[in-house]
């Protein structure tokens, strides 16, 4: 068994901070959660993506110190890409746009909605609700993103964004809510 399945995020932590070389070992179990996580927030090519990921495992390496492990480090991990992600668009002065996620993905956040429990199976009913989807403010795609496509629980949810467990629901609802609302205002009923 690989070294890094069997030590905890706290163990390779710790001996990240007395051999930055194993530092690699939380870069590697991350990578792929992390960048998901930013080309769902993001409409940027690969690598542009890959330049972002580097400069949050940067910070992450950085801030070592400063993780409290009463958080879960992947919770405090996606905070840390959050906030680049931001400061970046912030940085270029452009919208942060979602990117194309796959069918499944956005199925998943469709069939958390409300009054829309089931399944997803044209695929031109599928496109056009992205298209609502990313009519969306960003505050309530992030949320359902994290909730629905990176199935987080509220409690990382709150971490990740630092809001209360009641302003994380009310996004969430708040994003299923005008989610329906722009799918009836185009007349999409696939179901």
């Amino acid at each position: 068994m690989h070294e890094e399945a069997v030590q905890s995020d706290v163990d390779l932590i710790e001996l990240s901070k007395q051999n930055p070389e194993s530092f690699g070992l939380l870069m590697t179990r991350y990578q792929g959660p992390l960048f998901h996580y930013i080309r769902r927030m993001t409409q940027l090519p690969h690598d542009d993506i890959q330049d972002l990921l580097q400069e949050v495992f940067i910070k992450i390496y950085q801030k070592l110190n400063e993780y409290d492990e009463e958080l879960k480090f992947s919770s405090w991990a996606y905070r840390i890409a959050h906030n680049h992600v931001i400061d970046y668009f912030r940085k270029v002065g452009a919208r942060v746009q979602i990117n194309s996620l796959e069918d499944y993905e956005w199925e998943k956040i469709i069939s958390a909605s409300v009054q829309i429990e089931k399944a997803i199976v044209d695929k031109d009913c599928v496109e056009k609700i992205k298209i609502c989807m990313q009519e969306l403010p960003m505050k309530y795609r992030e949320v359902m993103i994290l909730r629905f496509v990176e199935e987080k629980e509220y409690e990382e949810i709150m971490d990740i964004l630092k809001k209360p467990k009641g302003s994380v629901a009310t996004l969430i609802a708040r994003g299923k809510e005008i989610l329906n609302k722009k799918i009836k205002e185009q007349n999409i009923n696939c179901f």
